[in-house]
């Protein structure tokens, strides 16, 4: 018989506001009894984002949709912060507007921002479960910053993820990049292929200029690494030949 247990970890100080939390029962999702499994590449570029994600300061992942860029990355910065190894996530997304832009939109600057980060949240959802999502939201552990609204920001201490990068230009993708700040891991997501700007994509001239310097990491997904339905994986094939 194994002996019985006697020592019990206090996590709480690893997230503000939490001690108060518990005591109101709301930190934990009553929806989900068990932590969700760990992240786990489905493939070998997944592996080998991953594992960029771990080891280097910068990790681009380029390629169509429904390869899993963003949903690893968030699953991954969301680990981070459980285990107190950041003590926020920063998530940025280009707004490009197909009509009303950002000033137009009723409401508050997050508000209006807010449903360009839908399907980043979703993913920081499902690894962190509800209740503790909106509660780093509040505290500001995840915080959605609008791309033209960081000049002068700096970022230490955190996860960046910067999803649909092929939508920013390249002035904006140099300032984006120069914000870095130490122990700051970023996240770049993208597909060049659906670039929704009439001028240069800022991702593709990131690659071709840094991709080369230590510390950067560049994993290439392409139409065999989808896991989305299978016809996905034949209508990504169709468009590129």
């Amino acid at each position: 018989m194994s002996a019985k247990r006697t020592h019990k970890v206090d996590r709480r100080n690893r997230w503000p506001e939490l001690e108060e939390a518990v005591n109101a029962k709301t930190f934990f999702d009553p929806k989900r009894r068990m932590a969700p499994k760990p992240i786990e590449a489905k493939n070998e570029h997944q592996h080998q984002y991953l594992n960029a994600m771990k080891t280097s300061d910068i990790t681009i992942g380029t390629g169509p949709a429904g390869t899993g860029k963003s949903y690893i990355a968030a699953h991954y910065a969301g680990q981070q912060l459980l285990d107190g190894e950041i003590e926020k996530i920063i998530l940025v997304r280009p707004a490009v507007e197909s009509g009303a832009t950002l000033g137009l939109l009723p409401g508050t600057l997050e508000e209006k921002y807010e449903p360009y980060l839908a399907p980043v949240r979703e993913y920081l959802v499902d690894r962190l479960g509800l209740s503790k999502y909106e509660m780093a939201l509040k505290n500001k552990q995840i915080d959605p910053q609008p791309l033209g609204y960081m000049r002068g920001a700096t970022f230490k201490n955190c996860m960046v993820i910067l999803d649909e990068a092929q939508n920013i230009t390249p002035a904006e993708m140099k300032m984006f990049l120069t914000r870095i700040g130490d122990n700051c891991t970023v996240v770049i997501n993208g597909d060049v292929e659906q670039c929704d700007l009439k001028g240069e994509c800022g991702l593709e001239d990131a690659i071709d200029r840094i991709e080369f310097v230590q510390g950067v990491s560049v994993v290439e997904f392409d139409e065999d690494d989808c896991l989305r339905s299978p016809i996905v994986k034949a209508i990504l094939k169709a468009y590129r030949y």
